[in-house]
């Protein structure tokens, strides 16, 4: 494997290892304490094809006429993933974004898609999306983290986006989590039975080559540039930050609400 990424990954191990052993799962043993999980996780469900599409912007042509344009494997490993995160199958082998199958299972659970779904009408609206996020209700943690995306997003370079996107992702979530939703699922009659194909689902389309073009696509961008690496480490870094920070958010949340159900009962 390329020194630079060997680098890169020694760096933000620590990093890795506090989201994947985050305090937050041992919270997640209810459909209650996991819709509240839902209600904050799914702004990042939204927000990770902002990161995908600027990179699909950037990487490959999106204009008429079309010209060639990047790199065949960069442009591989983005559309490639467009089509997979936008245009999959449900459970029901109805084509469907992984966004929609999100929105689903929320509404199986029983969880709130309000708040996302205001965000969402205000962005299609053209509001201006850091305006958009400070009239939406959400945990400020959450707000934060998006924040830190569409700062990204719109103004950062493209190998800073590259390694957001790569070293941030949605693989972070432990498969301990995919087993205590099945195992809630179980005792609770298939009501997070939507759940449970979301992410599996999201693991089978993310896995196998997707990895390594990822990683691929970052080496290219970085070239032998050690300015650019390290950027791209302290951009990697910064989002993995902004993560445990985000689920900080849901566990303060879970605390909250754990707090005044006890109350309630006594």
């Amino acid at each position: 494997m390329n020194t630079h990424i060997n680098s890169l990954e020694n760096q933000i191990e620590e990093y890795t290892d506090a989201l994947v052993n985050h305090p937050l799962y041992a919270e997640l043993n209810s459909v209650k304490t996991i819709r509240c999980f839902l209600e904050q996780h799914v702004f990042a469900v939204w927000d990770f094809m902002s990161l995908l599409k600027a990179l699909q912007l950037k990487l490959t042509c999106t204009r008429v006429p079309w010209v060639p344009s990047g790199n065949p494997e960069t442009r591989r490993l983005i559309n490639e993933i467009v089509w997979g995160e936008e245009s999959d199958v449900d459970e029901n082998q109805k084509p469907a974004s992984h966004y929609e199958m999100y929105i689903e299972a929320m509404k199986q659970a029983g969880a709130n898609v309000q708040k996302i779904e205001e965000l969402i009408h205000l962005i299609d609206s053209e509001v201006d999306v850091f305006e958009a996020l400070k009239k939406v209700e959400m945990n400020q943690e959450t707000r934060e983290f998006l924040t830190f995306t569409f700062d990204a997003v719109l103004n950062k370079e493209i190998h800073v986006i590259a390694a957001i996107f790569t070293f941030g992702r949605e693989d972070l979530i432990p498969d301990m989590f995919l087993e205590i939703v099945k195992t809630v699922n179980k005792d609770t009659q298939e009501s997070l039975s939507k759940l449970v194909y979301y992410f599996e689902r999201h693991i089978e389309v993310d896995g196998g080559e997707h990895g390594p073009m990822a990683l691929n696509m970052i080496s290219q961008l970085c070239g032998e540039d050690k300015t650019k690496w390290k950027e791209a480490t302290d951009a990697s870094i910064q989002a993995l930050k902004m993560r445990i920070n985000l689920w900080d958010g849901v566990k303060k949340s879970l605390d909250k609400y754990k707090k005044l159900e006890k109350e309630y009962c006594e």
